[in-house]
């Protein structure tokens, strides 16, 4: 029994006592978080600890320059930090990523932690928060109020640029594919139904056009939430912060992170509205939306391979079944959509999350992150396979849909200028009732000469604006 309790330490808190394994850098408040909140069972997310890392070193900056705090504790904590940024003790970040409390339990963990570890640090020992003490030195002149919405708004300026990196190779690769594709010609479609003629290359310019606009939608998200209220303390009032630290602390953190950072310029607003994390959110599920539809339109277009659409190949990936042999399904863009699907269910929740706040703070703000990392993130990751494992594979059919285009009866609306709408529609009736061809029925009925009728229903020139088989320059030469 005197055994086992040398592996604990006992510490206190406003509750009262409790026992902290030993080897722990987490302290007392953090463990009565882990009992209190085992909800997803998972840990913080870990640009999130790197984060608050970052914004613990610039408060010790900030306080030792100041005179807040003495130059040894302050170089301690400062150390700590920079290990936690390195990757180290990330294993003693324990909180579950929803929490009650605000954020309060991930802003102790990390209080916690780099205390003790500076603690060692300065050769003491785990625990004597005498030497470095995680409220009074680690977190002066801070609150959770301020320290979790920023550290927030870092990781998410981090995991958005990642994001937009696998977009911008998407948008090369679709371009890529609309040069490759720019002779194939096949059938577009309207409500499912043969329409006009387009070319591939001009179907997947358009998803690269797209992505574009999500890329640049992106940049604006950034700037939403480049904005700190980082030394407002608890309601953004600034209570407990010294002038020049709060002053300075934004700027610090610019300087280590390297991010072009401003401090909110109405803090209290900043406290307590999250309307910035919906913006965020709804332009991340914008760019689900798009990935969504054009992975629908891969699926439609790679059906088959004999009684489907048939018009393009995707990579095969995987066998598609385990009873129907040979059966390959378009799977890289299946789990696009499935992303798509849950980026937009955490969108209602963040949505319902940011108008949940009362009065000066909103509570709320750890589901936010928890959501809103998981949408970037795996839209980052749904991109990059997306790219990797079916853009740069996809093959085109092209007699196949040059076949397609040639059987149709969409290709009468270019007839349309030459015979009216009325004749034409008679022709397209015919055509569907009879089996014969546009062109048939067009000769057949006289009226139009077979040299017309080849220029009017070159497909490539109904791909482009202008009436078919019509000079552009002919209007202006008869004026």
């Amino acid at each position: 029994m005197e055994e086992a309790k040398k592996r604990y330490r006992l510490e206190h808190d406003s509750i009262g006592e409790k026992e902290v394994p030993e080897d722990a850098y987490y302290g007392v408040q953090t463990l009565r978080a882990y009992e209190n909140f085992y909800i997803t069972g998972l840990k913080m997310h870990k640009e999130l600890i790197n984060s608050v890392a970052q914004i613990k070193k610039a408060a010790a900056i900030t306080n030792f320059e100041v005179g807040e705090l003495e130059k040894k504790r302050a170089d301690a904590i400062v150390k700590a930090c920079d290990e936690i940024i390195a990757g180290k003790l990330h294993d003693q970040f324990i909180v579950d990523p929803i929490q009650g409390g605000a954020g309060t339990s991930l802003n102790m963990n990390a209080n916690e932690v780099i205390a003790n570890r500076a603690i060692e640090i300065l050769g003491g020992k785990k625990g004597d928060y005498s030497i470095v003490n995680p409220n009074d030195h680690v977190n002066f002149g801070q609150s959770t109020n301020d320290v979790f919405p920023s550290c927030g708004k870092m990781a998410a300026l981090k995991l958005i640029t990642e994001a937009q990196e696998q977009l911008s190779r998407l948008e090369q690769a679709l371009l890529q594919k609309s040069r490759e594709f720019d002779s194939v010609i096949k059938m577009g479609r309207t409500q499912l139904q043969d329409a006009v003629p387009i070319r591939l290359g001009q179907e997947f310019h358009a998803y690269a056009s797209a992505i574009s606009r999500d890329i640049r939608r992106f940049d604006n998200a950034k700037e939403e939430i480049k904005s700190l209220n980082l030394g407002g303390t608890a309601i953004g009032t600034g209570l407990n912060a010294d002038v020049q630290y709060y002053r300075r602390v934004v700027k610090n953190m610019s300087i280590l992170t390297g991010q072009d950072l401003v401090q909110s310029y109405d803090m209290i607003d900043a406290t307590q509205n999250l309307d910035n994390y919906a913006s965020v959110s709804g332009i991340v599920k914008n760019c689900a939306v798009n990935l969504s539809k054009m992975s629908n339109d891969l699926r439609l277009m790679s059906s088959g391979p004999r009684t489907g659409l048939g018009e393009i190949n995707l990579p095969a990936r995987q066998n598609g079944s385990s009873i129907m042999p040979g059966k390959i399904n378009p799977v890289i863009p299946e789990v696009v959509n499935q992303v798509a699907f849950n980026i937009i269910g955490n969108d209602v929740t963040i949505t319902m999350a940011a108008e949940a706040g009362q009065l000066e703070l909103n509570a709320f703000e750890p589901i936010i992150f928890y959501k809103l990392f998981q949408s970037i993130e795996t839209l980052t990751f749904a991109v990059k396979t997306l790219v990797d494992n079916c853009i740069v594979g996809i093959t085109a059919n092209e007699e196949h849909c040059r076949r397609m285009v040639e059987n149709s009866i969409g290709i009468i609306t270019a007839i349309c200028p030459y015979v009216g709408y009325e004749r034409a529609a008679e022709v397209a009736k015919e055509a569907l009732k009879t089996g014969q061809s546009v062109k048939e029925l067009i000769l057949k009925r006289g009226l139009m000469d077979e040299e017309q009728l080849g220029k009017v229903l070159d497909p490539y020139h109904m791909t482009e604006p202008g009436i078919p088989g019509k000079d552009p320059m002919e209007a202006f030469r008869k004026g």
